[in-house]
């Protein structure tokens, strides 16, 4: 992509409304716990802590508004006590750029590794640096910044006194979770009627697995629906698949097809139902029709072999299902759904044992090719040489370009370059309302303190429709801040506008000069998925080859394994496909039949995973395991010269296969069907990628040469459209 069709994606995304359910009532409560710091503070004591009561409940109350899966009060507690610290930290530095400037750097650096940890310590860590930068500048003496620090902290405290008192659909991101997991596998039983190879995306059932860890504090107030449906439709995927697929579920035509269509159906209506109870906490009603459907007449029933066998599994299954759905989620009612073997209770540690837990994830990411550790590096340099800049102009305020700079910057291009454009666009309309507002009421500190709440209750309510229109409400609400504390609108509005454009630049220019691209990368993530997933598919052949405990509870870990491999392919290749980089190692075509023919590859496996014999069966295919090293083997080779740029070879994997062929009579449909598949994917994964580099470097350039062919016969420069990463 050039870099003018990437800069019109970014003004596009930056721009753009996103369709999501807001949340009045989380607003209300956020903004009121901004009231309750911000009231008494003006009335008791001084416009100036009342600000720094303002700034500690407004950046709590924003932190909970973050994905995350922990308590939202102990989230706002967490913000307000890092709040506090860093602002009295700041403070004891502040008045020097000697001894300021290098603990802006550090402490910079420091959050710009908390992205290590996740997105929500990533967010919650810059909103720390802007408290540094701005309430340095309120206290007077170390008593006060003391004072300030601690007024901070209870506005953190207060946002998580409001929702232990007033507790807002408690438990329902958990609930729409495993209703979302349990609904995708609904949608793909519709697909897989008119599709028998449709594909599924594991991301939902993914989200409910890190939903379902809790604290040892959640644990005990956990409602019994959220306990076992996520394994239910963890086991109803590769039942439905294996039921759908021609070769080794129902036939192509006929009878058998039309009785598959009728379960399928069934199974996607109880799945919708069972979504429904857990996610409104009331029992949900199942058509009578598909419960009907559920009955397998001994003699009537029209499906034979591996088929039956899919079909019998799958209403054992659904009756659990139908069981969730009649008796809803209310609190000891819903039934704790068994679990699979080697499964254990998803535990999530506590803030204190999170500390290992933080230091390992950083000490992973302290290398020079981290995108993470590029991005901390960027954070540092860009808001010590921005504070340097705008403190030298008569502007005042200049704190606001390196604040601007740490919060659009984020560790991959596009979303920073896209926040940059939002942020910019949201300060000039946001700064441009409060304005007139300042101008007709005039100096009135309680006024700006009641508008500077309903600003950024209203930034609330907006936080996930959009960067730019959050952000518009921001700056009101800073604008009217600042306007309490006694400071004139001509000072603050075009200092923050120029500013924020200044921030807004640097933080472009440093991924320009220190990037951290994802598109030369490629290759290794690709590398990744496929040994994953060569894994996965052994640890599910060495269950046919001796079906034990140990064995099941292997291929659960591959399986998760996989996953986060697909995950993590995917996520770098939508931001490549952003990137204004030309591709290395691997064209876009390439990427794209190497992509389809790894999914090919862990759909085999899955088929083959729903007819896994049991723990205590005596059923058991000997060769399975030679052909399970061969797989695990060859895919451990093949990443290894995909990595390397080297046509991989699977001899290896064609001899084993050969071999079990000829020697053994042991393999059932589903296996023989499955490994087929397997090798027909890894035939085409090899077709994608072995290219000689004369052929990838011409392949590359006429990607290039048609993307500027198609900008030219637009003639507006525009892209295609946006693909989120």
């Amino acid at each position: 992509m050039t870099w003018l069709r990437s800069f019109g994606e970014v003004v596009r995304s930056g721009l753009t409304i996103e369709e999501t359910r807001l949340e009045p009532l989380l607003a209300l409560r956020t903004a009121a716990g901004m009231a309750l710091v911000i009231g008494p503070a003006l009335w008791l004591v001084s416009p100036a802590y009342a600000a720094s009561a303002a700034l500690g409940a407004y950046s709590a109350g924003g932190a909970t508004f973050q994905r995350t899966w922990r308590p939202r009060k102990v989230i706002a507690i967490g913000a307000g006590m890092g709040l506090a610290f860093s602002t009295f930290v700041g403070y004891l530095a502040a008045g020097r750029l000697v001894t300021f400037l290098p603990l802006l750097a550090v402490w910079t650096f420091a959050a710009g590794m908390a992205w290590a940890v996740g997105s929500t310590a990533g967010i919650v860590a810059a909103t720390t640096v802007g408290s540094m930068l701005v309430t340095v500048t309120l206290p007077t003496s170390v008593g006060r910044a003391l004072e300030h620090a601690v007024i901070i902290a209870l506005g953190g405290v207060a946002q998580a006194v409001l929702i232990f008192l007033f507790p807002i659909r408690r438990w329902g991101r958990h609930r729409d979770a495993l209703a979302d997991a349990l609904a995708a596998v609904a949608d793909y039983a519709r697909r897989l009627r008119n599709d028998p190879t449709a594909p599924f995306d594991p991301e939902p059932l993914m989200t409910a697995r890190e939903a379902a860890a809790v604290t040892p504090s959640q644990a005990r107030t956990r409602p019994p629906a959220l306990h076992g449906p996520r394994g239910l439709a963890e086991r109803i995927r590769p039942v439905v698949a294996a039921l759908a697929d021609p070769d080794v579920g129902a036939p192509a035509e006929g009878p058998g097809r039309d009785r598959a269509r009728e379960l399928l159906a069934a199974a996607a209506d109880v799945l919708d139902a069972a979504a429904r109870s857990i996610r409104r906490g009331t029992p949900a009603e199942v058509p009578a029709r598909s419960t009907d459907v559920l009955r397998i007449d001994e003699e009537a029933e029209v499906l034979e072999g591996p088929a039956r066998h899919a079909a019998e599994q799958l209403v054992e299954l659904l009756g659990e299902a139908l069981e969730i759905a009649r008796c809803g989620g209310a609190r000891g009612k819903t039934p704790e759904q068994p679990r699979p073997t080697g499964a254990q209770t998803l535990v999530r540690p506590t803030m204190f044992r999170l500390v290992p837990v933080v230091v390992r994830s950083v000490r992973r990411e302290l290398r020079r090719d981290s995108p993470v550790f590029r991005h901390a590096v960027r954070l540092a340099a860009v808001a010590t040489v921005g504070y340097l800049i705008a403190s030298r102009p008569p502007l005042g305020h200049g704190y606001w370009a390196p604040i601007a700079s740490v919060m659009v910057m984020r560790p991959d291009f596009h979303r920073t370059y896209a926040r940059a454009v939002a942020r910019l666009a949201g300060t000039l309309v946001g700064v441009a309302l409060a304005t007139g507002v300042v101008r007709a009421l005039g100096p009135d500190a309680h006024a700006f303190g009641v508008l500077a709440v309903a600003s950024a209750g209203l930034s609330y309510m907006l936080i996930r429709t959009g960067y730019a229109y959050s952000q518009c409400f921001t700056a009101a609400y800073v604008v009217f801040l600042l306007g309490m504390g006694g400071q004139a609108w001509e000072q603050t509005v075009p200092d923050r506008v120029v500013l924020t454009m200044l921030g807004g630049a640097l933080a472009m220019v440093a991924y320009v000069v220190f990037p951290a691209w994802e598109t030369p990368r490629l290759p290794d993530r690709l590398a990744d998925w496929l040994a994953a997933n060569g894994r996965y598919a052994a640890a599910v052949l060495r269950n046919y080859a001796e079906p034990t405990p140990e064995h099941q509870a292997d291929m659960r870990r591959a399986l998760l394994a996989s996953r986060e491999a697909r995950a993590a392919w995917q996520g770098a290749y939508d931001r490549a496909q952003q990137e204004p980089v030309r591709p290395r190692g691997l064209t876009s075509r390439e990427a794209d039949e190497a992509q389809e023919a790894l999914k090919g590859f862990g759909r085999a496996a899955m088929l083959m995973e729903s007819h896994v014999p049991q723990a205590d069966s005596s059923r058991f295919a000997s060769g399975a395991e030679r052909f399970a090293e061969a797989l695990e083997a060859g895919t451990a080779q093949a990443a290894v010269d995909v990595r390397e740029r080297r046509n991989p070879n699977w001899r290896r994997v064609e001899e084993a296969l050969d071999a079990w062929e000829g020697a053994t009579g042991d393999r059932s449909p589903v296996v023989r069907r499955g490994a087929e598949l397997q090798k027909r994917a890894l035939e085409d994964f090899a077709t994608a990628v072995s290219r000689t580099p004369l052929e990838r470097d011409v392949g590359s350039a006429r990607e290039e040469q048609r993307a500027r062919t198609a900008v030219a016969a637009r003639g507006d420069g525009s892209g295609p459209a946006h693909r989120g990463g």
